[in-house]
């Protein structure tokens, strides 16, 4: 599997194949267990022992990612994490930008607009959910990728949508709905 995880302005590849990691071209052998009752995981990367504390930050995407604090020998980074999957959704739908920047959230694949579960001026965090579409007989619930406010809700339950529809826009939480700064 692979993950793409994203220190501050840098992203680093890393893809997991058993007990082997590959970090942006770098290949070693690695295992990681957590240790009952505790955030801490140990690790044996490439022969070195280490241990790692891991607080998620949130719980949008917890089995696949989500924004993580990371504890090793002493200091303490914030890494946000998504698998491919994800990653191809997040680029379809909006992915958040540069901090305070609105986002549009957009169909990833044709579909019928299912329901939509919120409305203009309406405070959501992340991970809630904001549209149902139905696609090939499955519904698939898309959610928002940070708080913010919908400034904008372009579908209504019962819409015939394509790729790349304009679903719901956010404005970031120190925005109103109307866009300008509060």
């Amino acid at each position: 599997m692979k993950y793409f995880v994203r220190l501050g302005a840098r992203t680093v590849e890393v893809e997991l194949d058993g007990s082997r990691v590959v970090v942006d071209g770098v290949a070693a052998d690695a295992h990681l267990a957590a240790i009952p009752g505790t955030p801490l995981y140990h690790l044996l990367l490439g022969g070195e022992s280490w241990t790692v504390a891991a607080e998620p930050l949130d719980d949008v995407g917890r089995e696949r990612g989500g924004r993580w604090a990371l504890g090793v020998v002493g200091e303490r980074v914030e890494v946000e994490v998504a698998d491919e999957r994800t990653r191809q959704i997040q680029a379809l739908t909006g992915t958040p930008g540069t901090p305070g920047a609105g986002a549009t959230i957009q169909a990833p694949m044709p579909g019928l607009v299912v329901r939509v579960e919120v409305e203009v001026g309406q405070r959501v965090e992340p991970g809630a959910g904001l549209v149902v579409i139905e696609a090939m007989k499955m519904e698939n619930e898309l959610r928002a990728p940070r708080a913010g406010v919908v400034r904008e809700v372009h579908v209504a339950a019962g819409q015939a949508v394509e790729r790349g529809a304009p679903l719901v826009t956010l404005a970031s939480p120190g925005q109103s709905a109307s866009g300008s700064t509060s």
